[in-house]
């Protein structure tokens, strides 16, 4: 007798979709692997004058003939294999993003898609802005101000470990202060605040970056001043740069860039529309492929 061909479950098209994205995430993760890798080979010969360039800022401030000591037995190595794997791991940032977004893209509605990759681009050239920000202008005036208060008597000599320690802690508070209106703009486009609230939390929020300056940089006036100042500029461009959204929004949706109770761009009837819609184009999809 023959036996007819079992039919297909309702679960295996999803768990054939549940594989086929562990497939695609496992391919980016291996290229973002692979991306790190072929910089820091690139870089790894070329690792101790790294290392010398790094240091400069308090080299050109310690006194003459001081230098920076190594005291354990392996940090002449270590250290400066250390910062070159960091390096890569800076350098090869805008190729994680475009993996991560290659990875996502597909499940995201088109204006999620036209807000997300201004977001992620700025985003990247900020957080290399702030750290630009931090060797250029912060390193050479907290190193002047560190060697010169030292006591009488006292030599600076500075061991290489902790001051790569040091430094990488500057870069990742500068790097991530100069986030700010990134995530003001975010704090308005998914509608739990507006620039006019920010705006009128201004006094708080200075408050709030000095606060931040003295828990994120060394116990100095100026390394704390030095963070909460551009942060607090850099707020005060994320309420301008939302306004700016909100204006663009109103114009297209045909509503007044003034009423903003309702978050102005995450309640707006525009976005549930075109969520309504690409959501009943992919139900029709399904409905072909079965």
């Amino acid at each position: 007798m023959n036996h007819k061909p079992e039919s297909t479950q309702p679960g295996d098209e999803g768990e054939g979709t549940l594989l086929s994205h562990l497939f695609e995430l496992r391919t980016r993760l291996l290229h973002s692997i692979l991306a790190i890798l072929v910089v820091f080979l690139a870089l790894f010969p070329f690792a101790n004058t790294i290392y010398t360039y790094l240091a400069g800022p308090l080299m050109a401030h310690l006194p003459e003939g001081a230098s920076m000591i190594a005291i354990e037995v392996a940090a002449p190595f270590l250290i400066p294999f250390k910062l070159v794997l960091m390096l890569a791991i800076v350098i090869s940032v805008p190729f994680l993003l475009y993996q991560a977004w290659a990875f996502i893209a597909p499940g995201l509605y088109k204006h999620e898609k036209r807000l997300a990759v201004p977001l992620l681009v700025s985003s990247t050239l900020l957080f290399y802005l702030g750290m630009a920000f931090a060797y250029f202008v912060v390193f050479p005036l907290i190193f002047a101000f560190f060697t010169a208060s030292a006591p009488e008597g006292v030599s600076v000599m500075t061991d290489i470990s902790r001051y790569l320690d040091f430094v990488i802690l500057l870069f990742l508070a500068f790097g991530i202060a100069f986030e700010v209106p990134i995530a003001t703009i975010l704090l308005v486009a998914t509608g739990l605040t507006t620039p006019s609230q920010l705006a009128a939390k201004r006094p708080y929020v200075i408050v709030g970056v000095f606060i931040v300056g003295m828990v994120l940089t060394p116990p100095d006036i100026i390394s704390q001043t030095l963070l909460a100042l551009p942060m607090w500029l850099l707020f005060e461009i994320g309420i301008i740069l939302s306004r700016i959204m909100i204006k663009k929004k109103a114009e297209a949706d045909g509503t007044d860039p003034d009423d903003e109770t309702d978050g102005p761009l995450s309640g707006s009837d525009m976005d549930e529309e075109l969520d309504r819609a690409e959501a009943e184009e992919r139900r029709n999809r399904q409905r072909q492929d079965t």
